[in-house]
C-alpha cells in the first residue's frame, strides 16, 4: 500500500510502471491526518491523498522499495508505503 500526494498519483503510476508492477488499485481524494498535517479536500485544508494498492512477489517489493526511494530522492516527495503478508483466496 503507498500513500501519495494526490498531485504525484501519475508520476507514481510511472515508477509503478518502471519497476514492474502490472496491477494496483487506486483509492483517490483520500482524506485524513498525518505528518504532513491534514489532507481534507476542504477550502482550508485543499491537498488530499490517493491510496494505491498491489500485490508482489518479495522479489518485486524490494525493485518497488528501491524505485520508491529514488522517486522520494528526485522530487522531495514523501510517501508512506506499507508491506504486508496476504493470502489469495480461491473461490
Amino acid at each position: 500500500m503507498i500513500v501519495v500526494d494526490e498531485a504525484k498519483k501519475e508520476e507514481l503510476a510511472v515508477v509503478l510502471e518502471e519497476a514492474g508492477v502490472v496491477g494496483y488499485t487506486e483509492i483517490s481524494r483520500a482524506v485524513g491526518m498525518g505528518l504532513t498535517g491534514p489532507r481534507l479536500g476542504s477550502r482550508a485544508f485543499p491537498r488530499t491523498s490517493a491510496v494505491v494498492f498491489t500485490i508482489l512477489p518479495p522479489a518485486a517489493l524490494d525493485a518497488l522499495r528501491e524505485k520508491i526511494r529514488a522517486f522520494c530522492a528526485h522530487c522531495g516527495e514523501r510517501l508512506k508505503m506499507v508491506a504486508w503478508d496476504v493470502e489469495e483466496v480461491e473461490l
